[in-house]
Formats: C-alpha cells, sequence, structure tokens
C-alpha cells in the first residue's frame, strides 16, 4: 500500500536526463554521497577509496570491464550488448550507514568494486599495513562477515544470509547464502560453510515424522564433506569428548549477475542438521574461517518459537526521520528490528516469517531508462512500448543492487544472519500492485518484464533458489524439502512457489504464493489449491494447529464503496488529476485511481469475493476432517488486528465456545515492522466498518474484529479498540499447558524508540469430536 500523493511527490522530484551526458543532473545517490550520508565504510576488505573527476558518472573504463555471457545466459536480444556508458555507479554504504530513503525515494545503479592485491601463490591479500590507504574502516566498524579474515578471502556484497525450510525425519533442513564480487574473490577451493555444535545426546536415523531414511542418496550429501556418516546418513565429524560436533559444507553456486561493475555469484550451502537433543541447540557457523555467526534449532520434540512480520521498508514521501530516536538509532528502519534481535537474545527464535513486502521496489521507476517509458504519452502507448535491452538491463541492475543494499544493512542485515528466513511476497517485492491491474497493463512488454525479473530476485534472494538451477519438476523432490510448486503465472515465466513447512510436532504453516498466478479476479488457480489441499491431507495426526501465512488479510472490513467510486469513468478526481489539478491522485502505469490497485489487491474485492468465501469454506471443511485449529497470519495494512470467524449461534448469548467451534479460525494482523502507520482517521474508518456484519459469507459463518487494543502503549483508554495504528511484529509460541498458540503483537510505545508492548491473542486447541 502507498500513501497518497506518491506519485506527484515522485514526478516533483524526479529530474530527467535528456542526453546520454545529463546524468550528471540526475538526483542519483552516486559517488560517496547518498542522501547526504557518507558512503566510506566498505562492504568488503579491501577497500580503496577511488576518486573519479565527476564521480556521479561511471567510470569511462566501466563499459570495457562488463563480462558478457553467452547469448543463453545474459537473457538480451544483441549477443554484445552492454549497458550504456552514461550508467551511474555507487559506492554501497556500509551496514550502519543505511541513508535514509534508500526503499523509496531513489535508486542505485550498481555497486562499485574494490580490487584487492592478492598474492599470487596464496591467494591471500596483501599486508597494508604500509599502505596509503588509512581510510579503511576499524575492524569493528566493518560488515560483521569480514572482521575475521576469511582464507581464501572472498569479497562480499551480501550475506551470509540465512533460510529455513523444514523438519523432516529429525533432520533440520536450511540453507545460507552470501553474494560475492567475482572481482578480490579467490574461488579455489569453493567457499565452504563450518558448522560447529554442542550435542549431549545422540538418536537413531527414525524420525518423528515416521518416514525412512536412504543414506547416501543424491543431494542428501551433496557439499558435504563425506569425513563420517552416521545413522541419519549425513556426512559427520566423530563427537568429540565433550559433546562438540563439527561439519563443513562446501557450497554449490547457483546463479551468477553480470551487472556494469562486474561479475557477482551467488552461492548456496545446502545445511542439514540431525536434531539429537530435547532442547534447542546454538549452531556457530563461519565462511571461510571468517566471523562466527550463530543460530537456533529445536529440539527433539519442540514446537518452534518463531516471528512475523512484514513491510521491511517505507513508502515514498515518507518523512524517515520521523521513525528513529538519534539517541538510540541511525536510522527509521532498525527500531523494531532491534526489538527483535533484543527478544532473540533473551529467549531464542528458531525462525522469522516475512509476510510480504520485505524490501520495496517501487523506485525501479526513478530508474534512468525507466523514464522514457514512463512518460511516453498515454497508458495506451505505455502499453505497446517495446522492451529494449538498456530496460532489461536497467531492472537486473536495480533489483541486484536494491536487495544487496537492504538485505546485507542495519539490524535487518544481522537478524538475517541470525534467524532463518521464511519469505512468503506480496506486491512491493516486485512492484506496486503487480497482478490487480487490468490484464491489457499486466502484459505490457515492459510491466510484465517488471514483475518477470522481480519474481526471480525474489527467488533467489529471498528462498535461495533459481528455478533453471533448481527445477520445477513434480517428478522429483524439490531442493527445498517443504517446496509446493503451484500453476504456471500468467504473466511471469514461473510456476507460484508455496511451502509447507514444520513448526513443531504440533504446528505447521502453509505459506500461500499469492502473487505468481494473480489477476484482477483471480488469486490462485484450481491446480494450486489443489496441490497445497494434498500436501495438507499428508499432515501428521498428532498436528493440532496450521497456520496459513497470506500476504493480505483474508478477513478485513469491506471497501467495495471505495471501489465503486474510484472505479467510476464519472470519477471527477481522475479527470482533474490527469491535467494537473489533482496531482497523485491516479497512478504512473495506467491512469486509473492512485487507491484502487490497493482495494483490488485484497480478498475482499467484489472481484476476488467469491474465491475468498470459497477458500474460507475449504478451511473449515479441513479443520472438521483432519481436526486441525486453523489461523490466518498476514500484513500489508500497516496496522495490527485480530478477526475471528466463528459459527453463528443459535442465540445470540449463548455462543459456541471456541475451543469447540471447528469453524472458530484466528486471524493476526501483524504490520509493519518499518513502514508509517495509516493516520488516525483511516485506522478509525477501518475499526468503524469492523463493526459492520457481513452477508457474503454464509455457511453459518460470521466474522468479527476483536477489541485487542483496549489499552494504548501508554495505558491510556483506546478509542478504537479493533486497530491499532503503530508499527508492530509478532512473536508466537506453542504453550504446552494448554496446546494453545499464542501470537503476541509487538507494538512500538513511542516512536523510533525500539521498545514495544506486547497484544497477546491466542488460538485454542481442537477439542471438538
Amino acid at each position: 500500500m502507498d500513501d497518497p500523493g506518491i506519485r506527484a511527490k515522485w514526478r516533483n522530484e524526479r529530474v530527467r536526463p535528456n542526453t546520454p551526458n545529463a546524468c550528471a543532473t540526475l538526483a542519483h545517490p552516486s559517488s560517496s554521497q547518498s542522501h547526504g550520508v557518507e558512503t566510506v565504510d566498505p562492504l568488503n576488505e579491501a577497500y580503496q577509496p577511488t576518486p573519479t573527476e565527476d564521480s556521479t558518472l561511471a567510470p569511462a573504463h566501466v563499459k570495457e570491464s562488463v563480462v558478457i555471457p553467452e547469448i543463453s545466459a545474459n537473457g538480451y536480444e544483441v549477443h554484445s550488448y552492454r549497458p550504456p556508458v552514461w550508467v551511474p555507479a555507487e559506492t554501497i554504504p556500509g551496514p550502519t550507514n543505511l541513508h535514509a530513503e534508500a526503499q523509496s525515494v531513489q535508486s542505485h545503479a550498481g555497486p562499485t568494486v574494490a580490487q584487492p592485491k592478492l598474492d599470487a601463490q596464496t591467494g591471500k591479500e596483501d599486508s597494508l599495513e604500509d599502505s596509503k590507504n588509512t581510510l579503511r574502516p576499524s575492524m569493528g566498524d566493518r560488515h560483521h562477515s569480514v572482521r575475521e579474515r576469511m582464507s581464501p578471502h572472498l569479497q562480499f556484497m551480501a550475506g551470509p544470509m540465512l533460510t529455513y525450510h523444514t523438519v523432516k525425519d529429525s533432520i533440520w533442513h536450511g540453507a545460507a547464502m552470501i553474494v560475492t564480487a567475482d572481482a578480490g574473490s579467490v574461488y579455489e577451493p569453493m567457499p565452504s560453510l563450518s558448522l560447529s555444535w554442542t550435542s549431549s545426546q545422540t538418536t537413531s536415523g527414525n524420525g518423528q515424522n515416521g518416514h525412512s531414511i536412504e543414506t547416501g542418496v543424491d543431494g542428501v550429501n551433496a557439499g558435504m564433506e563425506k569425513l563420517d556418516v552416521n545413522g541419519n546418513g549425513y556426512a559427520a565429524t566423530p563427537q568429540g569428548s565433550n559433546g562438540r560436533q563439527d561439519r563443513k559444507i562446501v557450497g554449490e553456486n547457483i546463479f551468477v549477475y553480470h551487472g556494469p561493475q562486474g561479475s557477482f555469484t551467488f552461492t548456496r550451502f545446502q545445511i542439514r542438521i540431525p536434531i539429537t537433543q530435547t532442547v534447542s541447540t546454538r549452531i556457530d557457523y563461519r565462511v571461510n574461517g571468517g566471523v562466527e555467526l550463530n543460530f537456533w534449532i529445536p529440539g527433539l520434540g519442540e514446537n518452534l518459537r518463531w516471528a512475523a512480520h512484514s513491510c521491511n521498508g517505507f513508502s515514498g514521501g515518507v518523512k524517515t526521520e520521523d521513525f528513529f530516536n538519534p539517541d538510540k538509532f541511525d536510522n527509521g528502519y532498525d527500531p523494531l528490528w532491534a526489538d527483535m534481535l533484543e527478544k532473540h537474545a533473551e529467549k531464542p527464535i528458531h525462525c522469522m516469517v516475512g509476510g510480504g513486502d520485505q524490501i520495496y521496489c517501487d523506485s525501479l521507476m526513478f530508474e534512468p531508462e525507466m523514464q522514457d517509458w514512463l512518460e511516453c504519452g498515454t497508458p495506451e502507448k505505455r502499453k505497446d512500448f517495446p522492451l529494449s535491452n538498456d530496460i532489461m538491463f536497467c531492472i537486473d541492475r536495480y533489483y541486484f543492487s536494491h536487495y544487496c543494499k537492504i538485505f546485507r544493512t542495519g539490524k535487518f542485515g544481522l537478524a538475517n544472519a541470525s534467524i532463518p528466513m521464511v519469505n512468503c511476497l506480496d506486491d512491493h517485492d516486485l512492484i506496486d500492485g503487480f497482478g490487480s491491474y487490468p490484464d491489457d497493463l499486466q502484459q505490457a512488454p515492459v510491466f510484465k518484464h517488471i514483475g518477470s525479473r522481480g519474481y526471480f530476485w525474489y527467488l533467489l534472494f529471498q528462498l535461495f533458489i533459481v528455478d533453471d538451477f533448481d527445477g520445477t519438476s513434480l517428478d522429483k523432490p524439490h531442493t527445498m524439502a517443504s517446496m509446493i510448486i503451484g500453476g504456471d503465472g500468467p504473466w511471469i515465466p514461473s510456476p507460484g512457489h508455496s511451502m509447507l513447512i514444520y513448526l513443531g510436532p504440533e504446528v505447521y504453516m502453509l505459506l500461500l504464493d499469492c502473487r505468481a498466478e494473480r489477476k484482477k479476479d483471480v488469486v490462485c488457480s484450481k491446480l494450486t489449491y489443489d496441490r497445497v489441499f494434498n500436501a495438507i491431507k499428508q499432515l501428521p495426526n498428532q498436528v493440532k494447529h496450521l497456520v496459513f501465512q497470506l500476504g493480505i488479510p483474508i478477513a478485513y472490513p469491506r471497501m467495495n464503496f471505495v471501489e465503486k467510486v474510484l472505479e467510476s469513468k464519472l470519477n471527477p478526481l481522475v479527470k482533474l488529476s490527469k491535467v494537473g489539478l489533482v496531482p497523485g491522485f491516479v497512478n504512473k502505469f495506467n491512469e486509473e485511481a492512485e487507491l484502487l490497485d490497493d482495494c483490488n489487491d485484497h480478498w475482499t474485492a467484489s472481484s476476488r469475493k467469491h474465491e475468498r468465501n470459497w477458500l474460507v469454506e475449504q478451511c473449515q471443511r479441513i479443520s472438521v476432517e483432519q481436526r486441525l485449529r486453523i489461523s490466518f497470519v498476514s500484513g500489508d495494512v500497516h496496522c495490527a488486528s485480530a478477526t475471528t470467524f466463528h459459527t453463528v449461534p443459535h442465540h445470540k448469548h449463548d455462543p459456541i465456545p471456541a475451543e469447540q467451534d471447528p469453524k472458530w479460525m484466528l486471524q493476526v494482523v501483524t504490520s509493519a515492522i518499518v513502514n508509517t502507520p495509516p493516520p488516525a482517521m483511516v485506522g478509525a474508518m477501518i475499526s468503524r466498518l469492523g463493526g459492520k456484519r457481513h452477508k457474503t459469507l454464509h455457511a453459518n459463518t460470521d466474522e468479527t474484529m476483536v477489541p485487542l487494543f483496549e489499552l494504548d502503549t501508554d495505558e491510556s483508554k483506546m478509542k478504537h479498540p479493533q486497530i491499532m495504528a503503530k508499527r508492530n511484529w509478532t512473536i508466537v509460541d506453542y504453550i504446552h499447558e494448554d496446546s494453545s498458540l499464542r501470537f503476541d503483537i509487538r507494538v512500538e510505545i513511542k516512536q523510533g524508540d525500539g521498545e514495544t508492548k506486547g497484544y497477546p491473542i491466542s488460538a485454542p486447541a481442537p477439542s471438538w469430536t
């Protein structure tokens, strides 16, 4: 969701280049300044500042330094295509130098890569003791991955990052990934990940789910040093006298990006760890012997403690300086991530679930090559505008650079290196509203390519997979053990990627891909639903809770009257906006009302209500047939709320107890961990609409917004207790005493201070017969 007026602000701030040499006038965070923030804290070890005569322009040699892959790999129509000579370059700031509007106002055309001097025999960096480069940052200020020297050296652009897949057969499945600049990195031998942990007991290879385990199957031991093989069929070193176990995993290169500054390699480490203890275990890890980091895995029979978050960025036009206390933080992104890390230090969080918009990519529209498309005239011309090599290159350059910056920066960069991610996507991970526009815009060459490449980079940076490398065939297990491949997307050359993950013996989560197949009147295809529901049928009998992660709330106040007004061809505001009298009311893509794509994006939109009601009824059927308590977690709307579906009682004052009602389903909305909350007036309107009785869902079912927020974070009484319009995230625990699932919504007490107040609500265990 975006705030009204963002488009006008973008247009006013953008300075369009009239000639290839005009880029010096672009409002572009290049050279050593990035929105007023010095960018002299490098990501790599061998930083050597190289001033240029005109730091806004790319160095003259850049055009010649770009490595051009084979035509089958580079994806461009012309084999010899090289990026325009005027493409600007940028020094990516270090982890404490996140500029205030990195995700929303300006973009960055590509990282500058320093080239260290390496010893020809050892491959290690030469000593810099007598070097004139005295501006290298102190060891404590440098990126966490390079404070201790790696051997051989790697030039980090992002990472290490962690992702969690599932637990299967008492084996923890996950992965780590690093992104390295080929200039300055040594890949002989291949990068390796060293794991170590203390184990006080061992178990046999029989998993708690009752499945057999094959030893030495291709893909299981892939990348692991075969020092020894234990009963689980996984490589491991012999256990020491102190119970310490060590393991070394050799990486696999899954993708190489070729950009204006050279080539960059994505290396993935598939992690498989036998769970041998009944309590959580800390796993220490290093890349090529560098700094030691750690994460936690659950014990045998232990349900995971997990976090939920969404909307990790600012919309355009937001005054980000209002969102942090300068005495505590450097930027508005960090406060709630710092709170999550503090809670993780108190009691380990096993994984963090990203509910969509983990990155905001709307600033793609500021890239120089996109301006001809944006300003070509009418929406009809925009829909027919040809997709050029320059635009194709620009889109990839933007996504790569933007992800490198956001995913390695600040507290979020520290979090994704210490708490494994489980992510699903929403529109801003691609571009604002993608999938909810009319078909003629969705299939326009440029707009379609934006969504296609956005989805590719989402899979790569957030799930650590590449379809061409990992495959999408149903004939063999996917690299990601929790993956459910769905139907083909209508706008992107990829099927949907949903996941069913283990969160404990009593809890599973379905992350439904609601973007790959999205059209204005469809969210997911029947094929996707069939495969998802078939996977749910296979869940073990001891599972009590199934959580659906949906990017957009499935229960939310209806905005049908707003849709009708915005869709009306007689709407005078649309006409006035087109002639510039009401700037920002229409969007930049097809000149429809700006807020219409947000309305159309919702499950409760008039065009989607039949699919939405059908899905709710299917969840009720599963609940009865498999005796599962179903809950929903969503984001998107920049506020927190709780809603319940429940059976309509025969008598108003005689409701069915929640634990005995199979139709009782809780939805928790947790949004946003970074972005600005809606204005108080909007929150009040949503609260009032939330009390309205809905007549579109029959099936003897009603939905009610829970007045969870009776008291504000300062203990004052809330006038509208159904909605909390403050930044937030949620921590989820399984409560053994009553088998309930507790969702503790952590709401920011004072904006920018990094402290939160909890608002817990629980989903009871199923107790119907």
